[in-house]
């Protein structure tokens, strides 16, 4: 259960990402779901975007030992100790 509790401390963490960079990812994010939503695309778009999503996530939570370790170049407060 801890884990689920620092994946979201770390997901909703306000210094994590600057608002203006939240909006115009779903920006981004809705807009592309709009273009390709009435083509053939769509879902070979949305898993394949998943998949890569989930394999950065995990790829980020393994160089930072489970968000408790900065690492990517620059020095984040935000990670949660545990």
């Amino acid at each position: 259960m801890n884990t689920v509790k620092r994946e979201f401390a770390v997901a909703l963490s306000k210094r994590a990402q600057p608002i203006w960079f939240r909006i115009a990812k779903w920006i981004v994010l809705i807009g592309v779901a709009l273009v390709v939503w009435k083509t053939p695309y769509f879902w070979p778009c949305f898993g394949g975007m998943t998949a890569l999503g989930l394999l950065v996530h995990f790829f980020y939570r393994w160089k930072t030992h489970g968000w408790t370790r900065a690492w990517g170049g620059w020095n984040d407060p935000t990670f949660v100790q545990r």
